[in-house]
């Protein structure tokens, strides 16, 4: 018989010789947990956070991994350093993408600029064999159109709300982490369907936002910090953000969801021979 657990208090529970096969663990706080002779395989594990995690006598063997890596150490070699130089050896752009100074920051939008054309002419080539593939989830990711829908968001949070005093900066269409919770006032319709052109003529809007606060951006700029105005959203209300921080969280999201982006459209060209 299935059983469902919502909203219940197990901290401390001990679970011995119990299968769990099947299970899905949604929300759940596994903090200070302690796993011993655990089977994960075929297991699928999203938006987790592995911080302070000693692991022992685990076996990997065709894993695939998409994340953030800082100090993570296999067999005592730290692999996110290995990481971070493949990465850059195979993505050479990605040198640009950790400026120092205005003009850096400027130079490195430019780059996200041009990848992102490439992109979004692949997108338009599978808009010409069927609309809606670039409404469809691959691996149950975003679709291509809810990607350009959270980067939207994503700008309108980090320099229309955090650093440029917005409190509510949000388009209808854009688009919030999954896990966001209900916030009244921000957007979260994941189901909405615009044409790609609808969903380009909002990025553009937005990302022709950050350009121009480029292009007045100074080095003096860039030691100040902006406390977010007060209404509910993202980032919280009176968190004090730098503004490098706001500025390298859109370069990195810009790069990363292109990455995505790349990996699926590759998946979906392949659906159309």
């Amino acid at each position: 018989m299935t059983q469902t657990f919502r909203n219940e208090q197990l901290l401390g529970a001990t679970f011995d010789h119990v299968d769990l096969t099947g299970s899905r663990l949604d929300r759940v706080d596994l903090s200070r947990a302690s796993l011993r002779s655990v089977d994960f395989s075929g297991s699928e594990v999203r938006n987790a956070a592995f911080i302070d995690v000693r692991m022992r006598g685990v076996e990997f063997r065709r894993v695939e991994i998409w994340g953030e890596f800082v100090d993570v150490h296999v067999n005592g070699i730290d692999v996110a350093a290995l990481v971070e130089a493949e990465l850059s050896r195979i993505h050479p752009e990605r040198k640009l993408l950790h400026p120092t100074d205005a003009r850096g920051y400027r130079e490195a939008w430019e780059v996200l600029d041009g990848l992102w054309a490439g992109t979004v002419e692949r997108a338009r080539r599978l808009v010409d064999r069927d609309p809606d593939l670039l409404h469809e989830s691959v691996d149950d990711e975003w679709s291509f159109i809810q990607t350009l829908r959270h980067l939207a968001f994503a700008t309108s949070s980090w320099l229309s709300r955090a650093t440029l005093g917005d409190p509510a900066p949000w388009h209808p269409l854009e688009l919030p982490w999954d896990e966001m919770p209900p916030t009244p006032g921000v957007p979260h319709d994941r189901e909405a369907r615009p044409s790609l052109d609808e969903a380009l003529a909002l990025r553009h809007d937005r990302f022709e936002r950050v350009r121009a606060h480029l292009a007045q951006l100074t080095d003096d700029d860039l030691t100040r910090s902006a406390v977010v105005p007060d209404g509910a959203g993202w980032p919280p209300a009176g968190e004090t953000v730098p503004a490098t921080d706001a500025l390298d969280t859109l370069l990195n999201e810009e790069w990363w969801h292109r990455q995505f982006a790349e990996r699926d459209l590759t998946v979906l060209e392949s659906r159309v021979g």
